[in-house]
């Protein structure tokens, strides 16, 4: 693996990157000035700007049909489990979302699956990087890292989201009011996709910088701007660990290269 060259990415990666950080930047001010209905649009846009910067470095690396098959893949799938859950309570708990986020399809916000979307392949790529290039993530270890790499974004994302009155738990668990199983089912059904995807010749740089902006901007937001410094500070060690080690698998595998072109 090599160092990561930004020069190298995508215009059209790099654009949607820079859309998605100044969209996150904006909203505590657009919360404070025009209030929460513009704040809510503007969490939106910052989705859609995230899942347009994935979607353009999938698109660089795998063309438009791969790309096309993954996504109605992916988001099919995660809204399938979406319903699934806020109908009966499996695999997540049960809850169910409430009428701020719109439009929806069968009590589902449509902006749910695009989320699964622009978080997964980055997902991904953190596991790709402990793993290797040349390691199918199709394995028990492949499948188990994505779906922990995942999963630990939503220490971050389901107290931020239950806060602000996106969804509600009928039953309020131990983490933060989120009950414990949610996190299994998202083990599950993110484990479930990458096991069917079998994703592959991953564009693992900018996947990864997404990875780790996100891990940065959900620290930041939730532990100054949005008053929850404990889910920050879980969040912060849980999505943290991942991009340390998968930092660290970078800077050794560099080394490693160093080493053999200087012995030769």
């Amino acid at each position: 693996m090599r160092k990561i060259p930004f020069n190298a990415f995508p215009r059209a990666v790099l654009f949607f990157l820079l859309l998605w950080v100044l969209t996150m930047i904006a909203l505590p001010i657009v919360g404070w000035t025009l209030g929460e209905a513009a704040l809510r649009q503007g969490m939106s846009l910052g989705v859609l700007m995230q899942f347009a910067a994935v979607s353009a470095a999938l698109l660089s690396q795998w063309g438009w049909q791969r790309t096309a098959r993954v996504f109605l893949f992916v988001t099919g799938v995660a809204f399938l489990a979406e319903w699934l859950g806020s109908s009966s309570g499996f695999p997540f708990g049960k809850y169910h979302y409430t009428p701020l986020l719109q439009p929806q399809l069968a009590g589902v916000p449509l902006i749910i699956p695009l989320a699964w979307m622009m978080m997964l392949p980055p997902a991904w790529a953190i596991a790709q990087i402990l793993l290797g290039e040349k390691t199918t993530l199709a394995t028990g270890r492949g499948i188990l890292l994505s779906a922990l790499a995942f999963t630990a974004w939503d220490l971050f994302l389901d107290p931020q989201m239950t806060a602000w009155g996106f969804w509600v738990w009928e039953q309020p668990g131990a983490y933060f009011g989120i009950p414990l199983v949610n996190f299994g089912g998202w083990i599950l059904v993110s484990g479930l996709i990458t096991a069917l995807a079998r994703p592959s010749n991953l564009p693992w740089q900018p996947l990864a910088v997404v990875y780790a902006t996100t891990w940065v901007l959900q620290s930041i937001g939730l532990g100054l701007f949005w008053a929850q410094p404990a889910p920050a500070l879980i969040g912060f060690l849980a999505m943290g660990t991942f991009v340390s080690l998968a930092w660290r698998a970078l800077r050794f595998s560099r080394s490693d290269r160093t080493i053999v072109v200087e012995r030769g």
